[in-house]
């Protein structure tokens, strides 16, 4: 049976087998997907024994995402513009190729929700690995995308590495106040401390849509709660972008590519 993983630190928490194994079960794929713990000291031996013992693919998430991009020996696009890979699959020649479906993911979940639309105005917060997995992606379907960060410095530089593919600017956290943007995305990992970037309440109250990269299985994260207090209507937590996102991943691996809909009750 063809063997896939996903490696993480930690990792007990991951829905990936769930959504994994789900896939299989539809499209009638033999196939194994398993949760690895990732040591940090020898994640990249790990990796290498995975695949030199059958592994077939594996997704990748933090912290190792950077570190498998540079194990990977050829890289898509997409995976090349974010210096990060969080999907891996060994070539018929035993090599490595690697990818990044988190922007696939994204989009996948916006139509979903029926919000991708050209040039809309979309406000990302955060310059960290998560912006960096979705802008390429984000640029390529004409949005116009505004950066901001608590250190406006990555954003900037962000914003400037990835002017080639599209609009995109950096603006410093305390300059945002009147602005309306169509969609604004929490890229920070705040979340996990209970917290949410200080930002303007008046910015996200005029979003027609506040979306959260992470999701929580028994409550509301804590920007998308927040949000709910400011009265924004429509908003929308990560889960349907892993869901997503595992989708690219298995039709990569797999040249199927499964139906998403209904998943998410499954898996929670």
């Amino acid at each position: 049976m063809d063997k896939y993983a996903v490696w993480g630190n930690p990792i007990a928490q991951s829905k990936s087998p769930q959504i994994h194994q789900f896939f299989a079960k539809q499209t009638k794929q033999e196939m194994q997907y398993v949760a690895m713990l990732g040591d940090i000291e020898h994640f990249e031996n790990q990796l290498q024994d995975f695949f030199q013992q059958g592994g077939k693919g594996c997704n990748i998430t933090a912290p190792f995402k950077e570190r498998a991009f540079k194990l990977a020996d050829h890289h898509s696009e997409r995976c090349l513009a974010a210096e990060s890979c969080n999907t891996l699959k060994k070539l018929k020649d035993g090599s490595l190729y690697g990818d990044n479906t988190d922007g696939a993911g994204l989009l996948s979940d916006l139509q979903r929700l029926n919000k991708l639309k050209s040039n809309q105005s979309i406000l990302i917060l955060g310059a960290g690995g998560a912006t960096k997995g979705v802008l390429q992606p984000l640029l390529q379907e004409n949005q116009n995308i505004t950066l901001t960060n608590r250190t406006f410095e990555k954003a900037k530089e962000l914003a400037d590495k990835f002017s080639t593919y599209g609009k995109i600017q950096a603006i410093e956290l305390n300059n945002l106040s009147e602005q309306k943007f169509d969609i604004i995305i929490n890229a920070t990992s705040l979340g996990l401390q209970g917290k949410t970037l200080d930002i303007n309440p008046q910015v996200l109250k005029k979003t027609d849509l506040a979306y959260d990269m992470q999701y929580s299985k028994n409550s509301l994260t804590p920007f998308i709660s927040l949000c709910k207090q400011l009265g924004v209507k429509n908003t929308s937590d990560g889960l349907g972008m892993l869901i997503e996102q595992a989708a690219h991943a298995f039709h990569f691996w797999r040249g199927i590519m499964p139906k998403t809909l209904s998943i998410a009750d499954k898996i929670c």
